[in-house]
């Protein structure tokens, strides 16, 4: 195989697999009825100016299933964490004894559970377009290695569906996510 075309396929491969990865990321921070330290993620405190991830601040730990518990290390810091999870705008209300912040999370409505879903399928398809943009670019490559005379009608027919064949296989690949995360939010 020609390497301008090995090129092509890995760089759709490298882009579909970008958009996989910020998939999972993305249903990593989704609450499914269990307490997640992962939720926590997007909270950044403005520490000493400089906004600083929750995770490098203390330590989140889970106690019980619909409980987090979040131990700062500089207790000066605790009533900024504080408001900072409160702004998050998570869904819970952060209780704090002045040492240690406790996250406890509501059981999930049945109500609440299919709006859950119905992110988790719009993030499933945002990652299913981000994976069809790499096929576009893939393919404007070929066709420009076309132009350029340098490929047979045949080369580029068959990279045309070996790159199909990678989409398919990603898209496949962020159904797959979706419907085991959907699984995950509607188990009671």
């Amino acid at each position: 195989m020609n390497s301008d075309i090995e090129e092509i396929l890995s760089s759709c491969k490298d882009d579909a697999n970008k958009a996989i990865n910020h998939q999972t990321g993305e249903y990593l921070v989704i609450r499914a009825g269990r307490a997640n330290p992962h939720i926590l993620d997007k909270v950044f405190i403005d520490y000493y100016g400089m906004p600083t991830p929750l995770s490098n601040m203390a330590s989140i730990t889970v106690p019980e299933a619909r409980i987090l518990a979040i131990s700062v290390w500089d207790q000066s810091q605790v009533k900024n964490v504080v408001k900072a999870i409160a702004m998050a705008d998570l869904g819970v209300t952060p209780n704090d004894d002045g040492k240690v912040i406790r996250l406890v999370f509501p059981p999930l409505t049945e109500e609440r559970r299919k709006e859950i879903v119905k992110d988790v399928k719009k993030i499933c398809e945002e990652t299913k377009i981000a994976i069809r943009a790499s096929r576009r670019d893939s393919l404007e490559m070929l066709k420009d290695l076309k132009k350029e005379g340098n490929l047979s009608e045949d080369e580029i027919a068959n990279a045309e569906k070996e790159v199909q064949k990678i989409i398919d296989a990603f898209c496949d690949k962020a159904d797959e996510l979706s419907k085991a995360k959907e699984k995950e939010v509607m188990e009671v």
